[in-house]
């Protein structure tokens, strides 16, 4: 351990056990004055027990805290807050309808009690951003803020609290590249004022960008610690999972044929009844893979729902599928026509929890006669079948009969692409297929889709992770407010430039 001088937090020996399981194994972690300390791992490897246990949320079985060198015991968030501790989450805690100030006046005594003094509190909090660039009005309601804005609001609230330390888990998880820039100077700034920051991600660049130094976690245990100068992007990933990654999909030449997919002027309604996508023309051919890129809520959920059946089209819009007119059909019929459908959300769109391994394996194919004779199932060739899926897709799972519930997310999202790719489509809808899962998973995901790729599948890819749809594209379609603002080729497209066409500045505006 370093003296404690230096150390505004340390974590020593945490252990914490849950039912079964060993979230944290003898932990040792500490935040210095000034830095920003990221703690990495896998989906499972304990950093949110961690972090947790740190903001009071939970209580470890085993082990001590410091906080400036004096023994601290952490038993609500209260008393974290009180202590300095600000956390960050990945989803808002934010009130839409109420202005930033109510936002961030909530639960804070105010000096004209039972009043609330707003002009105070929108005072200090224009002092705040004038101090760390975190440019907001305060007067302006909360829903009518960008994602970027309304993440200062998260920082701006947490910095009224004067917090000291902060944790900030996956903060970077909505945002475009350029918001990422903009956050990664504000977290700086902080940091270089004395503040200690904790940063939670899974994406190794922002890692690399962002920390000071880097602590590592595999299976509860802390497997490292480094510095961005004296490692890169592979180590990081081999550190993670215990073996060699390969973090950059090798996209092979490949033959593309006829269109397969073809949409014409679509325009799609959300759900609150407003234009989602609005007058959208692309098509898929046989042997791509088309990524669409966008922030979350740009209208791709809208787009793929529509493509798949569960969402109505506007008049004058139409979907093909195959060379047939498929806008009026249901999900059965398009998917007898080849359309396989990997759904953003695993649970429950993809994946019944509650049922088996094995019967969310056959959810979609259940009636064929390759599973019923005479209006019974065939169990036996059902469990033939479904044995060699699980076993061809590397699905970690005690048996086929064990409830999906229990599997984790990169092993449910291998059920859920088993069970399509088996089905063997001639269009592939992939919507995030890697969110949330670990390095590992993600990898042989992307190893499958690109090997759909070869078989001559069209796939249309839609993802926020910007990292996979450069790696995975032959040619890049880029959403903005519902329209699909350019289409650029995978093979040339600049990280730089997509990004900012994300925000919606089109290529004549960043050439002028």
């Amino acid at each position: 351990m370093n003296n404690e001088s230096n150390n505004l937090l340390e974590m020593r020996g945490i252990t914490k056990y849950f039912p079964g399981v060993i979230a944290n194994s003898d932990v040792d972690f500490d935040v210095r004055y000034g830095e920003v300390h990221t703690l990495l791992g896998e989906n499972g490897a304990g950093k949110s027990t961690l972090v947790k246990i740190l903001f009071g949320l939970y209580q470890a079985d085993k082990g001590e805290l410091f906080l400036r060198g004096e023994p601290m015991k952490i038993s609500s968030p209260s008393d974290a807050i009180s202590s300095r501790i600000g956390m960050i989450h990945q989803h808002f805690m934010l009130v839409p309808t109420l202005t930033v100030a109510e936002n961030v006046a909530l639960g804070m005594p105010s000096t004209r009690r039972p009043l609330t003094d707003l002009e105070k509190v929108s005072e200090r909090i224009s002092e705040i951003s004038k101090e760390h660039g975190l440019a907001v009005d305060p007067s302006e309601t909360v829903a009518h803020l960008s994602v970027g804005e309304r993440q200062r609001v998260e920082i701006i609230k947490a910095l009224y609290r004067d917090a000291e330390l902060l944790v900030l888990d996956e903060p970077t998880a909505v945002l475009t590249p350029k918001e990422v820039d903009d956050l990664f100077v504000i977290l700086r700034r902080m940091a270089d004022n004395g503040r200690g920051l904790i940063f939670i991600s899974h994406k190794l660049r922002e890692v690399m960008s962002l920390s000071d130094r880097i602590t590592v976690l595999r299976n509860g245990q802390v497997v490292g610690a480094t510095t961005p100068d004296q490692t890169n992007r592979q180590e990081l990933a081999q550190m993670m999972v215990g073996r060699a990654v390969r973090l950059t999909p090798d996209l092979p030449p490949n033959e593309v044929k006829e269109s397969r997919l073809s949409l014409t002027n679509l325009s799609v309604k959300n759900d609150s009844d407003s234009i989602a996508v609005e007058n959208v023309s692309f098509e898929v051919r046989a042997g791509e893979i088309l990524g669409i890129a966008g922030v979350s809520g740009n209208g791709q959920r809208e787009i793929a729902e529509a493509i798949a059946g569960l969402r109505p089209v506007e008049p004058g819009g139409s979907i093909e599928l195959n060379g047939s007119d498929v806008t009026g059909n249901d999900t059965r019929t398009r998917r007898d026509q080849g359309l396989g459908f990997i759904p953003e959300e695993r649970v429950p769109d993809g994946a019944i929890p509650e049922f088996t391994v094995s019967e969310n394996l056959i959810l979609v194919d259940h009636e064929t006669d390759e599973f019923v004779n005479r209006g019974l199932f065939s169990f036996d060739k059902i469990s033939v079948h479904n044995s060699k899926l699980v076993s061809d897709f590397d699905v970690k799972t005690p048996n086929i009969d064990t409830p999906t519930s229990s599997l984790s997310g990169g092993n449910i999202q291998k059920v859920i692409l088993a069970r399509e790719l088996s089905a063997s489509p001639t269009v592939l809808l992939a919507c995030q297929p890697t969110r949330g899962v670990d390095i590992g998973a993600a990898e042989y995901i992307h190893n499958r889709l690109i090997e759909q790729r070869e078989m001559g599948t069209a796939t249309l890819l839609i993802s926020e992770d910007l990292d996979e749809v450069l790696g995975l594209s032959d040619r890049i379609a880029v959403m903005y407010e519902g329209e699909v603002i350019a289409i650029v080729d995978g093979e040339s497209a600049e990280r730089d430039k997509v990004g900012l066409l994300m925000a919606g500045i089109t290529e004549s505006e960043q050439d002028s």
